[in-house]
């Protein structure tokens, strides 16, 4: 049986995944973990042989708690598992050690094969990120230019909003799908006009894909 650690800082997401994967007979989720530091400090107590990372969490990210799994715990799978598919944190966290990267909209059955291949030796990844992956390898000078990027220091919550707004949802829809309130959403989307600089949704759509926030 498989041994896995979810690390995640989305509460409702934890548990969501938490759920799905212990319907598998094979997949046993040994902990949670809400940021990097206390994943660290629980595998001291409790190894695991893959963990999903979220990316953007607080006190140390995901990128950077990859790197130390890797060079503390050189034989953990790690699969990063976000919503942030932008050209940099792939990037970083391929350079980092991580051994798949799935997008949270990834459908159980693509996570558990996923598991089971990276487990193999494979390399998982959502169809989009590969694509990305294999462009990145073959045009490395994208990666001079990143640099070049606007940083509007948008909370990972913010990046979640704008993107499912990009998408078309109403704020009542998004307020569903990240379990806030409609006038929560309201105030994510009027801090990020504020830290955009911008006036309304498709100005804030295309600055963000111009910037490739997402």
């Amino acid at each position: 049986m498989l041994k896995i650690a979810i690390v995640e800082d989305n509460i409702f997401l934890q548990r969501a995944i938490k759920e799905k994967l212990s319907l598998e007979t094979d997949l046993n989720v040994k902990f949670c973990a809400n940021n990097g530091i206390e994943a660290l400090e629980k595998l001291e107590k409790s190894r695991v042989d893959l963990i999903l990372m979220d990316i953007e969490m607080p006190k140390m990210n995901g990128i950077e708690t990859v790197l130390a799994v890797k060079t503390k715990f050189p034989l953990i799978k790690v699969i990063m598992l976000t919503v942030f598919d932008n050209d940099e944190n792939i990037f970083n966290a391929i350079k980092a050690g991580a051994d798949g990267y799935f997008l949270k909209d990834v459908s159980h059955q693509e996570l558990c094969k996923g598991i089971k291949e990276t487990m193999q030796g494979g390399a998982a990844m959502t169809p989009s990120i590969a694509a990305k992956t294999l462009k990145l390898l073959r045009e490395p000078y994208v990666f001079k230019n990143i640099s070049e990027y606007q940083d509007f220091s948008l909370t990972a919550r913010e990046v979640e909003v704008l993107e499912l707004l990009s998408k078309g949802l109403k704020y009542s829809d998004i307020a569903d799908n990240l379990f806030l309130s409609v006038s929560t959403i309201r105030k994510h989307i009027e801090n990020i006009y504020n830290k955009l600089q911008v006036h309304n949704k498709l100005e804030a759509i295309q600055k963000a894909k111009n910037n490739r926030i997402f």
